[in-house]
């Protein structure tokens, strides 16, 4: 676990904002804090109630946060992966490319406007995001409920096979 992560649930304990214990083995990990290629720190994940709770709880946290979903899907049940490119809007400069897996990613963004484009298979989706000093920036991606995720996200040859029988 990196120390900035494990200062953060330190705090969190402390505040009596979420209590950390000993949970049933089938309980999801807690997000690794990750670095862009562009230096920029991001998080992943939010898949299960648990996980979900702890991105919201740390969400303030971080410059920005970027939920994807599709229409009329459950929440925090989105965990397909999106190719997630951040733009500075005004200068072009790109602050983060980097690959979503779980239904948020929490990005360390500084103040400014981006473009930030989410990509799920051929299908991207864009939009401008504006994160404040004490005020992080917050955007749904949501994919069309008729969207074929699994021919966007798996080969076709996998598709097609089906499972495999052991013989």
């Amino acid at each position: 676990m990196s120390f900035r992560l494990s200062r953060l649930l330190s705090a969190a304990v402390t505040a009596g904002a979420c209590v950390l214990s000993a949970g049933p083995a089938s309980a999801a990990p807690l997000p690794d804090i990750l670095m862009a290629p562009q230096g920029t720190e991001y998080m992943c994940g939010g898949v299960g109630r648990e996980q979900q709770a702890f991105m919201e709880m740390v969400a303030p946290r971080w410059g920005a946060t970027l939920e994807f979903a599709v229409s009329r899907g459950q929440r925090g049940q989105f965990d397909e992966p999106v190719k997630v490119r951040v733009v500075n809007k005004y200068n072009g400069e790109q602050v983060l490319d980097a690959v979503a897996h779980g239904p948020y990613m929490l990005a360390r963004l500084a103040p400014g406007t981006y473009d930030v484009q989410a990509t799920l298979g051929p299908l991207t989706l864009t939009q401008t995001l504006n994160v404040a000093l004490g005020a992080p920036g917050r955007t749904l991606f949501l994919w069309p409920s008729n969207f074929d995720i699994a021919a966007a996200t798996h080969p076709p040859q996998a598709l097609a096979q089906g499972p495999q029988a052991d013989h």
